[in-house]
């Protein structure tokens, strides 16, 4: 692929998204269709209920759309790009069904989860199934050395797919920071899958880098719309398989250092609280003890974004 086909998947998940966006959100206001906004959190994000949510629905249509017919203009749907959309679509479809019955049954908390880790599990299964089936090494690249795991390479796909969706869902906590983060870290895996020559991960990053960018535009603070774990969840998730497929596992680790410190500042708390009554951090995840601490939601994303950006950068030092 030359950079001028490289353009047309981000232009056209891009122009679908930025499109059809203020459609979904003036649905929802018509409908009076709101994020409740839960009562642990920050006080002042009372002020963000009622803004309309699931917009993850509207980016991940147009990555899927665009995937598909650049792959098969490109001759590049393969089942590596099919597997791809399909934990993308699955994640989004677990994500979609917990927001769901939040909005519209007015129910506080959606799936439980079990339910959501049961649907997680079942899609990476299917992705080792057909990892397996493409004759795929059941080896960890464990920054640099090949670590052999046999059948056990199973479990950590498992552990991969559904720490990282969970992962994401985490820090998507404040307007604009995974929508920041996410171009980062898909752009990152572009320019992996473009030196491994892997035009069908190639074309789903740059769709994911589209999407997202068309879906800032209205996301930032002050949000129009949130993602909801229907766009949080598929992220997650497809991060963690597109590092697998790439054969850089190690990278997650670094490329998603801010999604692994947001996951493990709420990991610290629960045990803290538990074995000694206290508390490490203001509040968990970590971007809202920055919040308490003062720090606003501009300044906590543009700090984040450094640091994704500082990581993903030092990423494709060590790897090219």
């Amino acid at each position: 692929m030359n950079w001028e086909e490289m353009i047309l998947p981000i232009a056209s998940s891009f122009g679908i998204t930025i499109a059809f966006m203020p459609l979904f959100i003036g649905y929802f206001q018509m409908k009076k269709y709101g994020q409740e906004i839960r009562d642990e959190g920050p006080k002042w994000h009372q002020v963000k209920s009622g803004t309309p949510t699931m917009g993850g629905v509207v980016f991940l249509v147009a990555i899927i759309f665009t995937s598909i017919w650049v792959g098969i203009w490109q001759k590049a749907a393969t089942s590596t790009l099919f597997i791809l959309l399909f934990i993308l679509a699955l994640y989004g479809v677990i994500g979609f069904l917990d927001d769901f019955i939040k909005i519209f049954k007015k129910r506080n908390m959606g799936l439980n989860s079990l339910q959501k880790l049961i649907g997680q599990i079942i899609g990476a299964i299917v992705f080792y199934l057909v990892y397996l089936s493409d004759g795929q090494p059941n080896t960890v690249n464990a920054f640099g050395l090949e670590i052999p795991l046999s059948y056990a390479f199973g479990l950590f796909v498992v552990i991969w797919l559904v720490g990282f969706s969970n992962a994401v869902n985490l820090t998507d906590g404040i307007d604009g920071l995974v929508a920041g983060l996410g171009t980062i870290s898909f752009a990152t895996y572009g320019i992996i899958a473009y030196a491994q020559a892997q035009y069908a991960i190639l074309i789903v990053c740059l769709s994911v880098v589209g999407g997202l960018i068309g879906f800032f535009f209205y996301n930032h603070k002050p949000a129009k719309i949130f993602m909801g774990d229907v766009g949080s969840l598929a992220l997650g998730g497809l991060l963690a398989t597109i590092s697998i497929l790439l054969h850089q596992e190690w990278t997650l680790l670094l490329v998603g250092l801010v999604y692994v410190c947001e996951t493990a500042s709420v990991m610290l708390q629960v045990a803290s609280f538990k074995l000694t009554g206290k508390r490490i951090f203001k509040m968990s995840p970590i971007h809202h003890h920055f919040e308490m601490s003062g720090w606003s939601e501009w300044k906590i994303n543009i700090v984040f974004w450094l640091v994704g950006l500082i990581c993903s950068l030092l990423t494709l030092w060590i790897v090219l």
